[in-house]
């Protein structure tokens, strides 16, 4: 089988994310965060281990319930921030009660002066995922590069969060897609081998 080439794939990521984000527009599910972060129960997190989590933007899948669980645990959390362009995320330390200000691509980052966390679990916002732990994002790479540099410095546990709904048939991945190890939905907390 010929793999696609690079501008073919890329045009159907592209197609698929525009029908996802309509989608996920359109999803509206009140407790989904609260059900997923009850989910989450089953995933083995190491005690104190940091967390990379995110501030959700417009009707992504809110991982803020689950993120002020597991801070007052004891987890240090981490909110990512974009430094430059194809580089991974930095993650830093933020207060949960309130979103920081908005960084580049409009994504809310904590600032340079909040401490670095390293993420032994890192959550991943998403616009699709399927049977198989592959996810699709928004198209900028961060989180596949992110996830690389996390587990070839010694490991990370990914957790993909999302709507039930957003489970396409195949996700489109190409050599730098990163699979997930987990996927969470308000109806289920899912592993991939």
């Amino acid at each position: 089988m010929v793999a696609p080439s690079t501008s073919t794939l890329e045009a159907e990521k592209l197609a698929l994310r525009q029908r996802l984000k309509a989608l996920r527009a359109g999803i509206k599910a009140a407790d989904a965060a609260q059900r997923a972060s009850e989910h989450f129960a089953g995933i083995p997190v190491p005690p104190l281990a940091a967390i990379g989590g995110y501030w959700p933007v417009g009707d992504e899948f809110s991982p803020l319930p689950l993120l002020r669980r597991l801070a007052a645990s004891g987890h240090p959390v981490g909110l990512p921030v974009v430094t430059e362009s194809g580089r991974p995320l930095v993650f830093r330390q933020a207060p949960l009660d309130r979103p920081p200000p908005a960084g580049k691509h409009g994504i809310p980052a904590p600032g340079p002066e909040a401490p670095v966390v390293i993420p032994a679990l890192l959550l991943v916002p998403l616009l699709g995922f399927d049977a198989a732990g592959w996810r699709l994002g928004y198209g900028g790479g961060y989180y596949d590069r992110t996830i690389a540099a996390l587990r070839a410095a010694g490991g990370v546990i990914t957790v993909g969060l999302a709507f039930a709904a957003q489970e396409i048939n195949a996700a489109p991945h190409g050599p730098h897609d990163m699979r997930l190890d987990w996927i969470v939905t308000e109806r289920e907390a899912r592993r991939f081998l």
